[in-house]
Formats: C-alpha cells, structure tokens, sequence
C-alpha cells in the first residue's frame, strides 16, 4: 500500500509538473500605443534583449533606409502571442523569421504579432528585413539624427519600446563615404568601398529604447582626454571665431560635470564612451543618449556677442545632460508617469555643479532665477497638473513633459532636501544609485528610502507637493499700535479656493530706511502666527520669500515698487520683480499700465544682467499683452526713450539686453528708423558686439514691421549669412517676415502637411513672427485651424512641440475674439483628448488674464 501511494504521487506530480510549464500566458488586447497592460505583461516575461541593428542610409535625402535587425531574448513562459512595437504602415515590413521560421507579416494597430506557436521558452530569436520609419529620423542634406524619446524608437525599428525592457544593440550603418556616424558605442571597424562607408559599432552598453542613437553626417570631429578617456565632439559650426572662443569651454565643462557627478554620486562613469555632438536647430536644448549626447548647436556655440545668460544657459545644459548618465541613464524609470524623476534630478544635480562651475555668480538668485517663473508660467494655469502623474499608455507620454516637470520639481526637491538635511540626501540618492545600476525604479522606491533615514514625514509632504497641483497663495494681516508690530499672522490656500497646506520654508523681511529685518518661516499650517514679528517696528515695506526659498504667490506690498532698485541684495531684488510680475498677472494693486513706467525706470537701474534678462521679459510681455494698442500707443515714445537712455548709462551684458528690449518693443518711425540704421550699417550704439543671428533677428524685426525696405533687407541678410544651415532656415521665414499677405496664407496651408512641420524650431520660429501682435488683426484668422491641427502635431511631433506650437501662435493675443476661438472650440469639443486641453489652457492663460485685465468687471 506504501509502495503505491509513493508510485501515484509521483504520478501525479509530473501530470501537475507538465501540465504548469504548458499553461499558456495570454498577453493583453491589440491596441494602439504601448499600453500599461501590455508593458507589465511584457515586463514578466521578456529579458536578456538585444538589438542587431542594420541601416543603410542612401545619399538621396527622400530614398528610403533599406534596414535589418535581429531581436534575441529570453521567454520565461509561453505566450499567446508577442508584440513587437512598429509605428509605421505595413508596406514598410518587407520579411519577417522567427526561429529560422518565416513567418506571416500580421501587423496590427503600431505592433507585429508574434504567433506563440512559433515561440519557444528560453532563448528566441526573431529577424525583420524592414524600411526605417522617418517619423522620428530627422532627415536633413547633410545630415540625420534620431530622437527617440519617449517612445519613438518604435516610429524607427521594430523594438519592445517600453523604458524598463532594457537591452544592448549592436549598430551597423552604412552611409556616403564623406559622412560621420555616431552612436552608443565605440566603432569596431570602418570598411570603405564605391564610395560608400559600412561603420560597425560595439554592442552598447544596457540601456532602454529611448536611450538608443544614431547620428551621421557632415560633421567636423574634435577630440580631448578627460579623466584619461577620449571624448570626441561633433560640429557643423562654420564660423570660426565661434569655434575658438567655444571649443575648450565646452569640454571643460562637461570635464567639470563628470567630476561633481563621480564625486558627489561616489560611482564612476559608467558607460564606455562620453562623445557628444552639436546639431543645427535641434528640438531641445539637449537629450542624453548614452555615450553620444545631442545638443542645440546655438546653446554650444558663443562668441563675443554673448551675454553673461547665455554661458550660464550653456552650463546648466551641459551639467544637465551630463547629470543624466546616472540619473535616468543608469537608473531609469519604471514607467514615464515618473519621467520627472530623471528630470528633475538633472536639473537638482545641475544647480549644484553650476553653483562649483560658476562660483562667482550668486547660486541663490540663479536657482530662483532659473525655476520660479517658468514653474510659475504653468502653474498659475487652468492647465496645471501634478509632478507625478498617471498614464495609461505610451502614445501620450509626451504631454507629461514641461515646465511642471523641469521647474516646479527641481524648486520641490530643494524643498525635500531642506527637510531630510543635505548629507541625508546625498546618502539616500547613493543608495537609490547603488541598488538600480542599470535597472529601473519608480519614484515610490526612494521616497521609502529617503523615509528610512529621515526622521521627517516624507510621504505626507509627498502627497502635498507631487501629488497635488498648483501652488499655494499666501496673505497676511498685521496689526499695529504707535509703530509697533502686535500681531503677524501667515495664511495659505490654493489658487483654486481650496484649503491645502503646503509644508514649506522661507522668508519675510522688514525693510527699514537704513536696515533689514529677515525672519525665517516654517509654514507648517494653514495659519502660522510669527510671534518674532511682534515688537517689531512698523517697516517701510515687508518682502515675502526675500531669500527666493519659497513657492507659492506671495503678497506685495506696494510701497515697495518704487524702492526695490535700492536693495543691495540681488536675490532680494529678484524675488520682488518675480512676486510683483506675478501681481500684476493677478490684475491686482499695480496697474499694467504703471508697471511699464516703473520698469522703464528700474531696468535702467539695474546691473545684474541676470535679473534684468528677467526684468525684460516680463516688461516685453506685459508691453505687448496686457496694455490695450490704444495705451500702448501713449506711452511707447516714453518707454522707448527711457530703454535708449538706458542703454548709453548701462555696460556689460546690460546694454545688449537692453538693446534687444528696445528693438521688440520699439514701433515709433524714429526707433524704427534707428534699427535700421543699425542693421544696415551693422554698427551698434556703445559698440555692443552683435552676432550674425542677431542681425538676421533685426532684419526680421524691420520686416514684421512693414519697413519699406522689407525686401531688400531680407536679401541682403541671407547674402550676410555664411554657414549653410542657418541660411536654410532663414529662407524658410521669407514667406511669413514678407508684406504679402497671400504669401502668409500660403506658409500656414503648408502646415497642415507633416512633412513642412519636420523642422519645428523652424516653424514655431515662423508661427511667432507670423501671429506677432503687430500682425494679429490679419493672423487670428489662423487659428481656428491651430486648434484643429494640434492632435495631428502632438502625433507627428516632439515631444515639446504641442505646447511650442500653442504658444507661438497664441502668446500675444489679447482680443475677446481670440479668446472665444479656443473657448468654442473646447466647448464644441466635451470629451476632447485631456492631455491636450491641458496644454491648451496652459498656453491661452495669458489670453485669459489680459481680458480679464483690459476689461475688469
């Protein structure tokens, strides 16, 4: 009996046993995109991926890329069947083997179907002969390069685009014997033959999808040893005093970047190559491909001409990318509802490089500088959103991206390292670094581990400040007797009227006639009475967030307006002109109207260029925005003088700052007439350096402007410009900087094909001279049809492009007209895309508050 309870248990367990391993996994409904059903199910049975990968790139621009590629991986169970991600049309899929199977092309909704029959558990091997997607192959002359965030690889080769199925891909490409190409890896071997060149690479190191790039092309090769590895730096830049005066900045500062990292992270570079490459009218300043980071060519390249702003902006790109080969690179995200972790830690991790690289700068006023009113811009919004956010699928992981993610979050991680101690900070991203190296995590992960070596409760201020939108608007009361302070009490709410407490440190300061009280707050309530506060005396006005630690819409006391040039700390100085912009959008104490005056008056006071860059942009928007022409037409000689008078007393970057201020806003004849003057005899006054580009700008100024010469100038301008690439793009604004209306129609038809978007620093660059509030009687007319065509841009484009392309055509508009376009058509529109909507209503908010300003109840 013994004997055969043991034969019929064996039995059994191998039945059990056989019948388990042929349990077959079914995978998630065929729908377009990636969604996160098919993700997860991917992630639990897909690893050890690699990417074959062959191109052969044809000298013609528009002949297509006859490619290759085989897909290894490992199967931890059988499948129904598998995915594979293709955004493009069937045509494009030539032959397809599984296992040394040929299989059915069976394409549906963005993917290949994989029958699981064909598919074994353990090691797979799939082969696709295909033609290359150009969605997200930007295809030039000369030139190409892919951009693939954050999840267009999928728009350029077949591939599990999903950030955490990591892999490696081996490249090889083949291109006309007269190019360069770079990618992830180092080259293997470089074989020329009938004028063509086959460049193999080394497989890459682990990374995901969108990290995957190539780039070939007419480029100029420099290379430098930094920390004794050869960095390579690709250009097309022509001009060579740009090349003299840039080239050894650029390397030292990525030199500088990669120290801090090591240092402060305590893990070496960990991919085999840093090459980086400069690329004409790229779409961001930057994008950190493993070993071969992309930048704006323009962000790289200075010369004399160059204001203190733009070598910071330089910097801080630089030390972002850079800070990236470890935060998003060698750590990514699970899933992109947590892009802005790699984001923001970029920018966290850039602020403190800039603060060693640029040591003589106020690192204070910069960071303030930097985030707050760009954070602001959409937080204000109707639009505005959460830093952490959800999302169902892939194909709308673009509509994460913005300034909520690179401004607000780098302002809250300050905010959380107050809180848990800058060593407890640094320990806990160590360890978050340590323990994901080349894998992925969600932002949950470190919140736990930050939890665990601080004694503050970080999950409660988690859910106020990442998972909650907007920002919190602050008021006070004061009481007083005979000069004396006897109460002072802080409140907090949300900009929607809601109660809401938002743990946060900052500053007040009394300001006296010859003295300055500071007192620190720690706004832990909804109330906080400031008992240092009382006994004070009476001050000659009161600055909210003085040390620029806080966020949120600060109270502003007027009186200070007029004194605030007085304020010998620049910080202070540029936390008064950030609260008092913020004022006026709030069609508050100080009218648009006085704003303008004052500022005329204060910017001719300021030398800080930093600050006075802020300082123009919101005068020039305030000028153009939320003055009535009527208004505008009273008080622009007045403007205009004061900014000229300003410029003569003014030195160092100041006066090209003020130069371009005066040349936006300048309408009179005789302002006019002087911008030509100095565009025709390329001479500017108090011998400020002007660059190429910066004569091409004036020369579009004059033609928006309707000057008579408009088309003579144009000519001429393109005759000026040498390097081809900027010649190009110049010839592509003649149709909207002319005075033929007909011509403007056309361009704007041009649009609705994708293909004439292609270049979207071009087009946005076009958009906004052909909506420039000079020309908005005869432009609204457009944008109707801006509005139609944003679904389709958002599906073509990158991933900044729908809010680019919202706001060039919608950023001066001020009529009732204008307003009611975008609000009947979201009306007409009830379950309109919600991603959208929000970008729509990020991008009109200034539309909103100029009615409600012109024309308050």
């Amino acid at each position: 009996m013994k004997n055969k309870t043991v034969v019929f248990t064996l039995i059994l367990t191998f039945i059990l046993t056989f019948s388990c391993s042929k349990k077959t996994q079914i995978a998630p409904p065929n729908i377009p995109g990636v969604s996160l059903e098919l993700a997860k199910f991917r992630k639990s049975v897909l690893s050890n991926i690699h990417y074959n990968l062959s191109f052969d790139i044809p000298d013609s621009l528009n002949t297509p890329i006859k490619s290759s590629e085989e897909i290894t991986f490992s199967l931890s169970e059988i499948v129904s069947h598998l995915e594979i991600d293709f955004k493009e049309t069937t045509n494009n899929l030539l032959s397809i083997d599984v296992n040394n199977k040929s299989a059915l092309i069976n394409h549906k909704n963005e993917h290949i179907i994989i029958p699981g029959e064909l598919l074994v558990k353990g090691n797979n091997t799939i082969s696709i002969h295909f033609i290359a997607g150009n969605q997200s192959l930007n295809r030039n002359r000369e030139y190409l390069f892919s951009l693939l965030v954050p999840e267009r690889a999928r728009t350029f080769f077949p591939c599990f685009d999903q950030p955490n199925l990591k892999a490696t891909f081996t490249l090889k490409t083949t291109i006309p014997s007269t190019w360069e190409a770079i990618s992830n890896a180092n080259v293997k071997n470089t074989l020329t033959k009938n004028q063509r060149k086959t460049i193999e690479f080394h497989p890459s190191d682990t990374i995901s999808t969108y990290l995957f790039s190539l780039v070939a092309g007419k480029f100029q090769k420099v290379s430098r040893t930094i920390n004794n590895k050869k960095v390579n730096f690709y250009h097309r830049e022509t001009d060579a005093a740009k090349i003299k005066q840039s080239v050894d900045t650029i390397f030292a500062l990525h030199k500088q970047a990669l120290e801090f990292m090591e240092n402060y992270t305590g893990i070496k570079y960990p991919f085999q190559k840093f090459d980086f490459i400069a690329i004409p009218d790229f779409q961001y300043s930057g994008m950190e491909h493993v070993g071969a980071i992309d930048y704006s060519a323009a962000t790289l390249f200075l010369d004399k001409s160059a204001t203190k702003n733009d070598r910071i902006e330089r910097a801080h790109v630089i030390a972002h990318e850079t800070a990236h080969m470890w935060f998003g690179n060698l750590v990514t995200m699970e899933w992109f509802n947590d892009v802005w972790m790699k984001e923001v830690f970029a920018n966290f991790m850039a602020d403190k490089i800039l603060n060693n690289v640029l040591p003589d700068s106020s690192n204070q006023k910069r960071f303030l500088l930097n985030h707050h009113p760009g954070a602001y811009y959409i937080d204000r919004t109707k639009g505005t959103h959460p830093i952490r956010q959800d999302l169902a699928n892939l194909d709308h992981a673009g509509t994460l991206y913005g300034n909520i993610i690179y401004q607000k979050s780098p302002i809250v991680m300050r905010q959380l390292e107050k809180i848990t101690g800058e060593d407890t900070m640094q320990k806990g991203l160590k360890k978050y670094l340590n323990d994901f190296s080349f894998k992925n995590a969600d932002w949950p992960k470190l919140i736990e581990i930050l939890d665990n070596l601080s004694s503050e409760d970080i999950g409660a201020w988690n859910n106020q400040w990442v998972n909650k939108k907007g920002r919190p608007v602050l008021t006070y009361k004061m009481t007083q007797n005979k000069g004396t302070i006897t109460n002072f009490t802080i409140s907090q709410k949300s900009e929607d009227g809601s109660n809401g407490m938002w743990g946060q440190h900052f500053t007040v300061s009394f300001v006296y006639e010859n003295s300055i009280k500071t007192l620190n707050i720690r706004m832990n309530d909804t109330n906080v009475v400031v008992k240092e506060a009382f006994g004070l005396a009476t001050p000659k006005f009161i600055l909210y967030n003085s040390t620029g630690e806080g966020y949120g819409l600060f109270p502003v006391d007027s009186k200070m307006i007029s004194d605030v040039s007085a304020l010998k700390s620049p910080v202070m100085r540029a936390s008064a002109y950030i609260n008092i912009y913020e004022t006026i959008l709030g069609n508050k104490e100080l009218s648009a109207t006085a704003f303008l005056l004052s500022y005329g008056k204060l910017m001719k006071m300021e030398k800080d260029a930093e600050i006075l860059n802020r300082m123009s942009k919101q005068f020039r928007n305030v000028y153009w925005q939320f003055i009535s022409a009527e208004e505008r037409g009273k008080i622009h000689e007045t403007l205009e003088l004061n900014l000229w008078d300003a410029i003569q007393n003014s030195s160092g970057s100041c006066k090209k700052i003020l130069l371009e201020t005066y040349i936006s806003i300048a309408i009179s004849p005789e302002a006019t007439d002087k911008i030509y003057d100095i565009w025709k005899s390329e001479t500017t006054p108090e011998n400020i350096v002007l660059s190429e580009e910066d004569y091409t700008s004036i020369a579009s100024e004059l033609a928006i402007r309707n000057h008579p010469q408009t088309s003579t100038i144009l000519n001429e301008q393109l005759k000026r410009i040498k390097n081809p690439d900027r010649k190009l793009r110049f010839e592509f604004l003649f149709k909207v900087l002319s005075n033929d209306a007909t011509q403007h129609d056309h361009f704007f038809e041009s649009l609705s094909n994708s293909k004439n978007r292609e270049k979207e620093v071009w087009v946005t660059t076009a958009l906004g001279y052909l909506h420039h509030p000079i020309r908005g009687n005869r432009s609204e007319k457009y944008l109707p049809q801006t509005l139609q065509l944003l679904d389709e841009v958002r599906a073509t484009g990158d991933i900044f492009f729908p809010s680019d392309w919202m706001r060039a055509s919608f950023n001066y508009y001020q009529s009732e007209s204008a307003l009611d376009i975008f609000q009947t058509f979201l009306k007409k529109k009830p379950n309109y895309d919600e991603s959208l909507k929000r970008i729509i209503l990020q991008e009109t908010d200034d539309l909103y508050r100029a009615q409600a300003i012109l024309n308050p109840l």
